[in-house]
């Protein structure tokens, strides 16, 4: 069962983050995307703790590509909306190892 939970919540994560960067690319302004960034920083931050507690070496892993994912998403994203000036590539870099952060957490989690 356990294998389970923690496979479906990297399938769930996948999947938001890829819907949360689908919805970046629509019209938006400043204070709509901080309060995405909140939104994001706000869910992954149970993850963490969640993984932390899993008391296996890939949930550090996992933790980790997660952390710098959201280090890489929301800054970039928080720069543009307070400074006004992209970040290149930098937020779908993150986007997307916050993506392969998920799924290695659903990979991972049958593994023995």
């Amino acid at each position: 069962m356990q294998r389970l939970c923690f496979s479906l919540a990297g399938v769930f994560g996948l999947a938001a983050v890829g819907l949360a960067a689908i919805g970046a690319h629509l019209p938006m302004d400043a204070p709509e995307m901080v309060r995405s960034v909140a939104m994001l920083l706000g869910w992954h931050a149970p993850a963490l703790i969640g993984l932390g507690l899993w008391n296996r070496r890939q949930g550090f892993l996992v933790a980790g590509v997660l952390a710098l994912g959201m280090i890489l998403f929301a800054g970039a994203v928080l720069f543009r909306a307070f400074g006004g000036t992209s970040l290149g590539p930098v937020a779908p870099a993150g986007g997307m190892v916050l993506m392969a952060g998920w799924a290695l957490l659903a990979l991972l989690a049958w593994r023995r």
